[in-house]
């Protein structure tokens, strides 16, 4: 979603870089094309002009201007602006100890993604140990009980309605079927509304005085733009709500009201959700949402979906594979592993200058390479995979046919195997030894040169 707004202020940093000292008139010229990025990213112009100000307020200081590196600090400063302008920490649910169940109301537009975001979020919290149960309030939109009733079977949690009943007999009624089947979370999903309908937003304030939610959040569909200000504005008049769902923030509009709604509500961003699987509702990190839009990328973030993907049998194959190499299987559960932790272009898109190289690369990286190269693998036999360099050339046209692909393309899956077992060799050298013993210096020089990280 950011990455016209990231290319932008990259560039900018980009030219203050080759200025060995910085004058305000620089500062100047770098804060009008900060500005002018915003603006066309469709960021609440009363934001920007605050957060300018503010950023040029610190890079116009003799502390920065006569500064070894005065660049990196603007840098600094206009990240640590960016992430404050996001809500400076994570904030998430806080649920009340005393109480059972707990109950969460979810409130929103029409079209904002309220009832898919209400099973991501069950699901999520499920994933935490937590028993929830989904409310299914909105009467109005026709099948949308059943739609969450469907959603709710794919992810094995119940969905509580009442058809014909009003809204806040049913959220009332679910919190009393919780009580009675030991459910400790309920989510209240209601009917999308808009700002002027006078009678819908009465009626979210009715369910919340009646149900006494522990956490009003107000799902915001983060491809909207400045006119995000007013609809929030009107909801938190109502509803009081205490944070923000963002959702489709894997779309491509330009995200002004993604950095706005922090701004203007001064209610925290609690969850983003990336994409249309249930698993795809993240918590929110200002600081991390922040490096990446200034193309620094998100390491943490990585590390986090890599440890979920991974399992104790994950740590048995990698010691396995670092002592014996790396046969087909492997490489097809390294795929699986990958698609866990949500494709190549969103785990790229985490690396610093990650968004950069998925533009230059264009198509070549999109998950379909994935299955092609699954499609390979899959139609080897066990002892091909099992033994991959038995592999000649008339069993890499009998795969080729198998799969549908051509033999150039088992000829260069056959060489990344090849090069990724030279590298596993390298890193075994690297740590070859007694316990404790320093890695070789020149086998980890070599491979680091290798993969261009010297």
């Amino acid at each position: 979603m950011f990455s016209s707004l990231s290319e932008k202020l990259q560039s900018s940093f980009e030219k203050l870089s080759k200025k060995g000292r910085l004058t305000e008139e620089d500062i100047n010229v770098a804060m009008r094309e900060i500005r002018l990025a915003l603006l066309e990213a469709d960021v609440n112009y009363k934001v920007v002009k605050e957060f300018v100000a503010k950023c040029k307020e610190e890079a116009s200081t003799e502390e920065v201007l006569t500064s070894l590196t005065p660049s990196q600090n603007v840098v600094k400063i206009v990240l640590d602006q960016l992430t404050h302008l996001l809500g400076d920490t994570e904030q998430g649910l806080v649920f009340a100890q005393n109480r059972i169940p707990n109950v969460i109301m979810l409130v929103g537009l029409q079209g904002s993604g309220k009832t898919t975001a209400a099973v991501k979020l069950a699901y999520l919290l499920k994933k935490k140990g937590r028993n929830p149960l989904l409310a299914a309030g909105d009467i109005y939109r026709p099948a949308a009980a059943d739609q969450l009733e469907d959603l709710g079977k794919e992810i094995q949690i119940p969905v509580f309605r009442e058809d014909g009943k009003d809204p806040v007999e049913i959220a009332q009624d679910a919190i009393k079927e919780a009580v009675d089947t030991l459910h400790d979370v309920v989510i209240i999903d209601t009917a999308g509304r808009t700002q002027i309908d006078e009678a819908m937003m009465q009626e979210a304030a009715n369910i919340k005085s009646a149900t006494k939610p522990d956490q009003v959040l107000m799902v915001v569909d983060a491809m909207s733009g400045q006119d995000i200000v007013n609809v929030v504005t009107e909801f938190s008049n109502r509803t009081d709500f205490d944070g923000v769902i963002l959702s489709k923030l894997d779309g491509d509009a330009r995200g002004g009201g993604a950095l706005s709604v922090r701004q203007v509500t001064g209610k925290p961003i609690m969850f983003v959700s990336t994409g249309e699987k249930p698993s795809s509702l993240e918590p929110f990190y200002p600081d991390r949402m922040a490096k990446r839009i200034l193309g620094m990328g998100d390491v943490y973030g990585i590390i986090e979906k890599a440890q979920e993907a991974a399992d104790e049998q994950s740590l048995e194959d990698a010691e396995r594979m670092l002592e014996q190499g790396l046969t087909m299987d492997d490489m097809l559960k390294q795929l699986q592993q990958v698609r866990k932790m949500g494709g190549v272009g969103k785990l790229l898109g985490m690396l610093p200058g990650g968004a950069k190289m998925l533009k230059q690369a264009g198509d070549k990286l999109d998950d379909g390479a994935l299955d092609k190269i699954e499609a390979i693998i899959q139609s080897m036999t066990a002892q091909e995979r099992k033994r991959p360099k038995i592999i000649n050339g008339m069993r890499r046209k009998r795969i080729a046919e198998g799969s549908g692909r051509t033999v150039q393309e088992v000829n260069q899956l056959m060489k990344q195997w090849g090069e990724m077992n030279k590298m596993m060799g390298k890193f075994k050298a690297m740590t070859q030894g007694k316990k404790g013993r320093m890695p070789n210096p020149a086998a980890m020089k070599q491979m680091m040169e290798e993969m261009g990280l010297k």
